[in-house]
């Protein structure tokens, strides 16, 4: 079973919840947290951990080989989760380096710092190490209406530079199990959503926007469709790869639902009615606004998860419905976290970039 984890990305959205859900469901760990802080990354995000004596947080690059082969060392380091990524496709429509950069030289230096941890210098056993690589459903491209949903075996087909950059890294991954043998998994997830996501991505914008009565933008018709996965099923999946998946072998994690982004946002908007019965924004649907779609959007994603139940045992405990509920419920009893985000981010310049130039007013 692992003991010392070094988990990058770890003060970002999934990161951040993977870090409190190890603390709190696994009393033997110990976590290493290597995050830079970009934008999307905070301490806000790592306030009153379970137990957080068992949590040791360093500021830094995973492009930096000299201190990632550093902290294998120091901490005996014998399981990679790794998140850290840049994840926005917006984003990497208008600044595509930075993707190429963490994405792919990032994973590639953590590879190599693995290799020389575990298979030249040995410092743990390489049958009690591994090195497990989280990805998205993005690299399989996008589904025809009546398309079957992706498998683990679906062809790459990445269709922006933030998806092409994950496949990349995805294969790095794979190539060095093969070329060298290094202990790896994989795991390709859908769209994440829940407590402490940056409010650049679809759910938490709507709910932002709401709360203060600012128009909601929806890309094209809206009628986009995804599979939506609550951030807490997605940890606990995660570890259950960690700890009983097999070398080498990919698994997809889903939500098991396909609505459209429309009917996501709809959702929202009821809930908030119900939870905000005098909002002076109430109807919230009435904030709905229809702007220019994403270069190149993707229509539909939808996976295929019988791999991970089968073999694993796992499936969502959240339906769409409960998670929203939770997530809404969330960001309306933490406006501290709220403020913290909004006062150490660039997030309404990004929002002007971004939706200005599409016709929103976000």
């Amino acid at each position: 079973m692992p003991h010392s984890l070094l988990v990058t990305g770890g003060a970002g959205f999934i990161g951040s919840n993977f870090v409190r859900y190890l603390l709190a469901h696994d009393p033997d760990v110990r976590i290493v947290n290597l995050d830079l802080l970009t934008y999307a990354g905070s301490l806000e995000n790592l306030k009153d951990l379970p137990d957080p004596a068992r949590h040791t947080f360093v500021q830094g690059d995973i492009c930096d080989r000299a201190l990632v082969e550093d902290l294998f060392r120091r901490y005996q380091v014998d399981t990679v989760v790794h998140f850290a990524a840049e994840s926005h496709v917006d984003r990497s429509i208008l600044g595509p380096a930075q993707f190429i950069q963490t994405n792919i030289v990032g994973t590639f230096t953590l590879l190599e710092a693995a290799r020389q941890a575990w298979l030249k210098e040995g410092i743990v056993p390489v049958e009690q190490a591994r090195f497990h690589h989280v990805s998205t459903d993005e690299v399989f491209g996008s589904l025809e209406p009546h398309d079957p949903p992706f498998t683990e075996t679906t062809p790459y087909n990445p269709r922006s530079p933030y998806s092409a950059s994950k496949a990349s890294s995805d294969h790095l991954v794979r190539a060095y199990h093969h070329t060298y043998g290094l202990p790896v998994s994989i795991t390709n997830c859908s769209n994440n959503y829940g407590p402490y996501q940056f409010p650049e991505k679809l759910i938490p914008l709507m709910i932002f926007n709401a709360l203060n009565g600012k128009p909601l933008p929806i890309y094209g018709d809206g009628q986009q469709v995804r599979d939506w996965l609550y951030v807490e099923d997605h940890c606990e999946a995660i570890w259950k790869v960690v700890c009983e998946g097999k070398l080498g072998e990919t698994y997809n994690i889903g939500g098991g639902n396909n609505p459209a982004n429309l009917q996501v946002v709809h959702t929202l908007c009821d809930i908030l009615d119900e939870l905000l019965p005098h909002s002076p924004h109430a109807p919230h649907r009435s904030l709905i606004q229809f702007v220019a779609d994403r270069p190149g959007h993707d229509r539909r994603y939808a996976m295929d998860i019988r791999k991970i139940q089968r073999e694993l045992g796992w499936s969502p405990r959240e339906t769409l419905a409960s998670g929203l509920r939770k997530t809404v419920q969330w960001y309306l009893s933490h406006p501290d976290w709220i403020e913290a985000i909004r006062q150490t981010s660039d997030l309404s310049g990004w929002m002007e970039k971004n939706y200005a130039r599409r016709g929103g007013n976000p």
